[in-house]
């Protein structure tokens, strides 16, 4: 997917806020490789995944060692009375779907003030869905 597409995906996932198994002893070779820890500490697919996916928002805390990414606050242009700001954290060395945990906090602009404004649990889901989506092109690609 282009950047731009990327973007506005996850845009509209953001604008929305407003309204693999088998046994280790199985795994093919490609698959044990990306399980293999990298320099960066952290499965290097979903390390790059969740950079290009969020590249759009302002970075705040990019600890590679971790696994953690912060970003800063972000107003979407098209709606800059809210504004949202996402922590996405790499929980395995592993590809997998729950390797990768992302939270969300949302304001809305009322009166000059920011006030804190639920987020939808489907567009956390959501962005989880677009990092691992990502993760996976870029494995295949690697190995393709």
């Amino acid at each position: 997917m282009k950047r731009a597409g990327r973007v506005l995906l996850v845009g509209a996932a953001l604008a929305a806020l407003s309204a693999c198994g088998g046994g280790r002893n199985e795994r093919p070779a490609a698959d044990v490789a990306s399980a293999q820890i990298t320099s960066i500490g952290v499965n290097s697919y979903l390390w790059r995944a969740t950079l290009e996916t969020l590249s759009f928002m302002p970075l705040t805390q990019a600890d590679s060692a971790g696994g953690v990414v912060v970003t800063d606050w972000y107003a979407n242009p098209s709606n800059p009375n809210e504004r949202m700001k996402v922590s996405v954290t790499i929980l395995d060395q592993d590809l997998r779907a729950d390797a990768v945990r992302v939270a969300a906090s949302r304001q809305i602009l009322q009166g000059g003030v920011w006030v804190e404004a639920p987020v939808e649990a489907a567009t956390v889901q959501k962005l989880e869905d677009i990092i691992l989506t990502k993760a996976r092109d870029l494995r295949r690609s690697a190995i393709g």
